[in-house]
């Protein structure tokens, strides 16, 4: 990896012309940003440690890992979540490079779906540019719907605990009440959003702080209350097979076992999307990116081992009468407590200290969510454009904002049908994502091996070799997470997720095919 100086190459598109030379700018992220062509909207006033702060905020081990420990206690237990996340995460990090040496040389709010339009050449740059941003907008539509909506069904079983539990006659909220939680919290993040880029800056770095400090709070106290705690033995070598799925290949359930780490490790992105309102974005953009999920593997492990030892019973987490009607985090938290001192009220508060990481991880994502949207739509791409690329006085792209969380709330409605329907739809949150991750990669290691031009951040002569395991990494996460997780298969135990990402593709080049191609031309400069 290589830092080097800024170069006077252009770094505009063949099929893109500048028809005014800008002000030269001091800050090396704005000079580049109008050599793209493209004038400076929005504040640039994010430092390295705020572009960091919302990538970390939205990867966010306690809101993953909190999620999903479910998936992980099912496939794999132990062995799968501790070996498996240093595993994805290794990986994840060779996205995370390849991204970020493109971020380097094209730091614009656009991001994925811009370096595909430039990294594909003239002929292919509509088209990759189209179905790159889609995939993109899609994915952190459902991304966000996935983090709220997991934060209401956590605030429902708060509720459950704290009303006595399951078997103690507490109240379970119902569908319906879930879904106006989810209502609530999305507005709340609306409202957030709107404010400042100074204010949200403030936010994300104490979200980043939060989920340190709830870590290392959650992996000291959870172990050190349990009145039982696993041996090092059960945390590092136990491998549950017993998963109640008809699943018995252990190659096949450990693979499952990714979920929880590949989901989590998501959304780092954000960065990219932040880069016209950080400062020097062509050096710190791929900074955050690197730093965001390097710290996220080390501080993540240290929290899925650190509450694993207080695991001594994996069925009866997972049991659905137990107190907390299955969700087997927070039975761990309540029943550690309470076999402590007799109630679980500790518990509670420490599901508590998760939701805060969660409502923060959801206000990072809609606030990416929101520069997507404002960068598609400043290019022409979504529908009323015009509408979603304003900005009010004080620089927010309020209207992307509110249409972003209005989009996830609709997602969210398809769990009153069922909870089946609404796990194929946020399935997107992952697969989408990474196949908007991956195209921008291929196109740099492929059509524009020889042409791209590196950026002060770069991978030097091992960009290409890196590239494609990241690709190859992509397109493994891809398959595995679309193949069955329980046999027989049923209209309820159907992994729908590749049902979901094929109307995802469907859509995008359905509409290509019918109407974009005749007037989407890609990326277009904005200076005149």
């Amino acid at each position: 990896m290589e830092w080097k100086s800024g170069h006077s190459q252009s770094f505009l598109p063949q099929h893109i012309h500048q028809t005014e030379t800008p002000q030269v700018s001091t800050d090396s992220g704005q000079a580049r940003l109008n050599q793209l062509g493209y004038k400076q909207e929005l504040k640039r006033d994010l430092s390295l440690w705020s572009n960091f702060a919302f990538s970390f905020s939205i990867i966010s081990i306690v809101t993953g890992v909190t999620t999903l420990y479910n998936t992980g206690l099912t496939y794999g237990g132990p062995v799968s979540f501790v070996y498996g996340w240093l595993i994805v995460g290794c990986f994840t990090l060779l996205v995370g490079f390849s991204m970020a040496e493109i971020c380097s040389a094209f730091p614009t709010s656009g991001g994925l779906y811009y370096w595909s339009a430039k990294l594909a050449g003239p002929n292919w740059a509509p088209f990759a540019s189209w179905i790159t941003g889609w995939f993109n907008m899609i994915g952190q539509w459902a991304v966000t719907a996935s983090i709220d909506f997991s934060l209401a069904q956590m605030i429902s079983v708060m509720i459950l605990l704290g009303t006595g539990g399951r078997n103690g006659g507490g109240y379970d909220p119902s569908k319906y009440v879930v879904i106006a939680l989810h209502a609530g919290i999305l507005f709340m993040h609306s409202l957030l959003n709107s404010l400042p880029i100074s204010w949200l800056s403030f936010l994300g770095r104490f979200a980043a702080a939060w989920n340190i400090f709830g870590v290392i709070l959650l992996t000291i106290t959870i172990p050190l209350v349990a009145t039982e705690r696993a041996s090092a033995e059960f945390v590092f070598a136990h491998f549950n097979r017993d998963n109640g799925q008809g699943i018995t290949s252990t190659p096949y359930i450990f693979f499952l076992g990714f979920l929880l780490s590949q989901y989590t490790l998501t959304g780092y992105d954000a960065s990219a999307h932040m880069t016209e309102e950080t400062r020097n974005a062509d050096v710190n953009g791929p900074k955050g990116i690197i730093s965001s999920i390097g710290i996220s593997v080390i501080v993540g492990w240290i929290y899925i081992v650190g509450i694993t030892f207080a695991v001594t019973d994996i069925s009866g987490l997972l049991d659905p009468e137990n107190d907390a009607g299955g969700y087997a985090i927070a039975e761990l938290f309540y029943s550690s407590f309470k076999s402590r001192f007799g109630h679980g009220f500790g518990g509670i508060i420490c599901l508590g200290v998760a939701a805060v990481a969660i409502f923060f991880c959801g206000m990072s994502s809609l606030t990416s969510n929101s520069r997507m949207a404002f960068a598609f739509s400043r290019d022409g791409a979504m529908p009323f454009s015009n509408l979603w690329h304003e900005v009010n006085n004080q620089d927010v792209p309020i209207n992307a904002v509110w249409f972003s969380a209005f989009i996830a709330f609709c997602m969210a409605l398809t769990s009153l049908g069922s909870l089946v329907a609404y796990q194929a739809m946020v399935s997107i949150a992952t697969i989408g994502l990474y196949i908007a991750y991956g195209l921008p990669i291929f196109f740099r290691v492929t059509l524009a091996r020889k042409s791209f031009v590196l950026g002060p951040y770069n991978l030097g002569r091992y960009g290409v070799i890196i590239g494609w395991i990241a690709v190859v990494w992509v397109v493994l996460i891809s398959v595995l997470f679309s193949l069955p997780v329980a046999y027989p298969i049923s209209s309820q135990t159907l992994n729908y997720t590749p049902v979901a990402v094929g109307g995802v593709i469907v859509l995008t080049l359905g509409s290509w095919i019918v109407s974009a191609r005749h007037w989407f031309k890609g990326p277009v400069t904005n200076i005149n």
